[in-house]
């Protein structure tokens, strides 16, 4: 029987840079791959710089008169 050898680790882009990072839970910035990172994707949350976009649900009419 063969040793069953471990999954090699996960890797993503950092959302900030885009730089390869290792999925690992060495890792303490994941899914970043540095501090830096981390705290410039805190500053613009902070700043109100990501927004989700939302509509206005219609008004129903008052039908009480």
């Amino acid at each position: 029987m063969q040793p069953v050898r471990p999954a090699p680790p996960r890797v993503v882009n950092c959302p900030c840079c885009g730089k390869p990072v290792e999925w690992v839970a060495e890792n303490r910035y994941r899914p970043f791959c540095s501090a830096r990172c981390k705290g410039a994707d805190l500053g613009a949350w902070a700043t109100d710089s990501y927004r989700i976009e939302a509509t206005e649900e219609p008004q129903p009419e008052d039908q009480s008169e």
